[in-house]
């Protein structure tokens, strides 16, 4: 047989083992999957949708089910970032439209505007995420809503020392977070956020952080 169809059999015959790997996962362990996302999660059409989603990460990845040891652990450190993932997202919508029905109407982004601040919010989200809740409130303060140092001080009645200290961490944090790391690409994407209006980062924001830890809480145990 010519090298070129023994590796192509071998890559066949891989595949086929892989497959028939997770098909067996997926037989096993679906109904322990399921109830114990249906235990943790409101919406029971949730709980089987990122069934499904987890499933197919699996079937994506290179892992091999063969050899693997923990497949309750696997499963459940896949889900649990899937449903983070969908949480975050809607929660953070849902807080952003209600911190909008609580300022006058002429204040009221267009439709079109609207969907950019919610993608920067995201954006935005996903950075900061791992941040402490008194780090983040001042960098917000200084790169969204655009205070001074010595402002955002007084609003929050800390030490000038502190503010400076928390920013820095801050900073460090999304230089660390950014694809490149150097602190032109932080200042580029602290520019970028301004066009969240004032007002509108602080309280969804936070308010949303409060959500994603009851539900980091939820699928912990």
């Amino acid at each position: 047989m010519p090298p070129e169809s023994s590796s192509l059999s071998r890559s066949i015959a891989g595949n086929i083992v892989h497959y028939t790997s997770i098909e067996s996962l997926y037989r096993q362990h679906l109904p322990w999957l399921t109830g114990w996302l249906r235990k943790r999660l409101d919406c029971p059409f949730d709980a089987e949708d990122l069934v499904q989603d987890t499933f197919v990460r699996v079937i994506r990845s290179q892992e091999s089910m063969t050899t693997l040891r923990e497949p309750h652990n696997y499963l459940l450190t896949i889900a649990r970032g899937l449903a983070i993932d969908l949480f975050r997202r809607r929660t953070l919508e849902q807080q952003y439209l209600i911190t909008l029905s609580n300022l006058p109407e002429l204040k009221w982004p267009s439709e079109e505007r609207k969907a950019l601040i919610l993608e920067l919010l995201l954006e935005a989200d996903a950075m900061l995420d791992g941040l402490g809740r008194n780090v983040k409130q001042v960098f917000i303060l200084s790169k969204f809503e655009g205070l001074t140092y010595p402002n955002i001080a007084q609003q929050l009645k800390i030490s000038l020392r502190t503010v400076n200290h928390y920013m820095a961490k801050a900073t460090e944090h999304c230089l660390l977070n950014s694809q490149r790391q150097d602190w032109q690409r932080v200042a580029i994407i602290s520019s970028k956020f301004r066009q969240i209006p004032e007002g509108i980062a602080l309280p969804v924001l936070q308010h949303h952080d409060e959500s994603v830890c009851k539900l980091r809480q939820q699928l912990a145990s």
